[in-house]
Formats: C-alpha cells, structure tokens, sequence
C-alpha cells in the first residue's frame, strides 16, 4: 500500500521500499518487562514493552537513536507479535506497551484482532500521529501515552524538520483525551491518557506553553509527566545548545508553572534519570 498513516504523508509502497519513519514492516529490538515508566504504568511488575525501531519523527536529540534510525532489529511478523504480546503476559507484564507504533500502527491492529490481551494495551507516541490512523486502533487501546515535545514550529523544524509537529501532536492528543480516565484503587492504571513533555535545555517558555495547551485539553484527573532525563547523545554536533543536561533552575521553572496550573496529578523525576543507564539494552 502507498502509506499515508501519519502526518508525513509520504506516500511510499512500503512492501518495496522504507518511507519517512525508514521502516518498511514490523521490526523490534526489544521486548522485556520494563521497571523505568511511570509508576501507574511499570507498576509492581513492569511495563510489557515491545520497542518497534523507525519513526517517523527522527528527533535529533533521540536516546534511542539506533532505533529511530533502524541500525539494528529484528524483523517479525504479525503472529510474532502475538506470541510476544502473550509471553509477556505470561511473565506477570502490567500492560503490554507498544513504543513508537505510529508507522506500524495498522500491523500492530491486526496482531489485536488476533489476540487481545487481558491486561491494558498501552499505546507510547510521540505524539505526532494522524487522528484517522487512531481511530483505526482506538478499540484496541486502554491507554495513551503521547510525548508533547513542541509547541514553536521553529523548534520542531530546527529538532526533527517537522514544522507541523504541534498542530498534528495537538489533534492526536484531543483525540487521545476522549478515552476514561480510570485507575485502581492500588494505584495502577486501567485506562485514559497520561501525557509526556521533555524539558530540553533552553526550552522552558515553551514548555510552558505545552502546559497551557494541556491544562486546557486533558481531563481534569489525566496525569502529566515532566521529564528531566534529557542526556546528550544522537545526532547533536551541529546543536551546540543541546549538549548539555538541563539545569535545577530549568526543571524547578517548568515544575513550578505545571503546579501553579494546578495539574492533579503531576509525575517528575529526579535529576538521577538524566543517565545512560535507564536506556535499554537492546537484544536485537
């Protein structure tokens, strides 16, 4: 098919040949138990996470840059997915996790009408996705966990050659906000949407207008999370602005506003997080 699931629009017949995202079918490079989300989703067992390499994104400043890029992996087919989907809830997974999904969105769809799992289905975004390749999913999905990275197209275009990033991430996150939001009595969540924004250096006013735009759209009991671990690495060398960590008084900035927007539930991480070592090793 000539693929047009997300915002690139590329149109490239991917059983020939990779598009944008530079994936042409399903191909991991990981599938484990993972202890490092948020405490509602790793929870007491850890996350079921299935890592998919391509992205249609590509950030510059990627952690998992191998991925993105598709410098490693393995490939697999539908019913492969389904048998990992089911070791891994075979293994205790609080939820099976599907990071990056977005270029294989339709795959993963057709590995959930061969088998649903009976723990929540987690779908880990980068936000920019098209609405009518959710809607394709959605009854497949308890779960939304979408990254909100940019509001200023100049950041975007400068970080990813994506300009339109926001106006398409801001449609998918309005879209996400539709699903309940619904937590155990112990804590876990079953359901609904809980966003993601990454401070990068420098970047504190617009992380603030990430957070105007969420107080406005996401109920009023959705979590948010603000992510400190930004780590230099990926392909930065001609962004001498990104080769740092972020600063106490940038976190503590950013953290200040969410509270003063009175965000219920607020997730943060310690500066400890911005490290190498909560990255995945990658088995593929």
């Amino acid at each position: 098919m000539n693929c047009h699931l997300c915002p690139v629009q590329c149109g490239v017949d991917r059983s020939k040949s990779a598009g944008r995202c530079g994936a042409k079918s399903l191909t991991i490079a990981k599938a484990y138990l993972h202890p490092y989300e948020e405490p509602p989703i790793s929870f007491q067992k850890g996350s079921g996470t299935i890592f998919f390499c391509g992205c249609n994104l590509r950030c510059m400043f990627c952690q998992n840059f191998e991925l993105s890029r598709v410098q490693r992996g393995k490939d697999i087919t539908v019913m492969e997915l389904v048998s990992i989907m089911k070791e891994l809830e075979e293994r205790g997974a609080e939820n099976i996790s599907f990071v990056t999904p977005d270029h294989v969105s339709h795959l993963i769809k057709g590995a959930l009408e061969e088998y649903r799992p009976q723990i929540p289905v987690v779908y880990n975004s980068s936000g920019y996705c098209t609405v009518s390749a959710l809607e394709e999913i959605d009854p497949y999905i308890d779960i939304y966990l979408p990254d909100l990275k940019f509001v200023s197209p100049l950041l975007a275009k400068r970080y990813t050659g994506r300009e339109d990033y926001f106006k398409a991430a801001s449609e998918a996150i309005k879209f996400m906000a539709k699903k309940p939001v619904v937590f155990r009595e112990d804590g876990k969540m079953l359901s609904g949407i809980l966003v993601r924004h990454l401070i990068l250096p420098g970047c504190t006013s617009d992380s603030m207008k990430a957070l105007d735009f969420l107080k406005e759209t996401l109920p009023e009991d959705a979590p948010l999370s603000l992510m400190r671990q930004y780590t230099p690495m990926g392909e930065i060398a001609d962004f001498p602005e990104l080769n740092r960590k972020i600063t106490e008084r940038e976190y503590r900035r950013v953290l200040d506003y969410a509270e003063m927007l009175g965000f219920s539930t607020l997730y943060t991480q310690e500066k400890e997080s911005a490290d190498e070592k909560f990255i995945p090793q990658w088995e593929f």
